[in-house]
């Protein structure tokens, strides 16, 4: 792993574990190993740090989109694509999305960030209702809604499902962490996405 990326994924795991303002720059080299100078050569202050953690995400998220066939920008941007992916696809990518929110390496730690930082400021809050929050619900409202218009659903008020669909995966990612049984919480949301594409894909 190079130095950059390396000095990345320790500053993220130190924001994660002592909140973003706690952590300096000193911080972050001293846990590498390294002079403040050295690490200047990668980066400017923390800010850019974080900012590259955030286009790291962004990155990702447009990655995983794409591999799922679900949108991956918003509605205003790209409509048509809201009305012609599958709703099993969404279901799917969610359950993907539990996966890679609760153990893969670089997305845990900045979801339990966020789910800190979130009530210290407003730019932590932003980010955690973009990625974790009413971002999801506006997102998947928006694609309940034209695949219901499509006839590809079965009809319902689509802010209402969208919340019934992510509301138990977001639960579920906060008991994950603290869980010693965490199979079971997993299989309790494969239970919630079982029943939910029985409820509404039409076949």
């Amino acid at each position: 792993m190079k130095t950059k990326e390396r000095i990345l994924v320790e500053a993220l795991h130190l924001f994660e574990k002592r909140g973003f303002e706690a952590v300096s720059v000193s911080d972050i080299a001293g846990s590498m190993g390294m002079t403040k100078g050295a690490l200047y050569r990668h980066y400017k202050n923390k800010e850019d740090i974080l900012q590259s953690i955030i286009e790291r995400m962004q990155e990702n998220d447009r990655i995983r989109a794409q591999e799922y066939d679900v949108p991956e920008d918003t509605f205003e941007e790209t409509p048509e694509v809201y009305r012609e992916s599958e709703l099993v696809s969404m279901i799917r990518f969610l359950e993907a999305q539990f996966d890679y929110w609760t153990e893969d390496s670089f997305a845990a730690p900045f979801r339990r960030m966020l789910t800190i930082e979130q009530y210290r400021s407003e730019e932590m809050a932003a980010l955690h209702h973009d990625y974790l929050g009413g971002g999801v619900i506006d997102y998947v409202t928006d694609f309940f809604r034209e695949q219901m218009e499509a006839g590809k659903m079965r009809m319902g008020q689509p802010e209402a499902v969208a919340c019934e669909f992510y509301g138990p995966a977001y639960l579920m990612m906060g008991l994950y962490d603290g869980a010693k049984e965490k199979g079971q919480i997993r299989e309790r949301l494969q239970t919630h996405l079982k029943v939910f594409e029985e409820r509404y894909v039409i076949r």
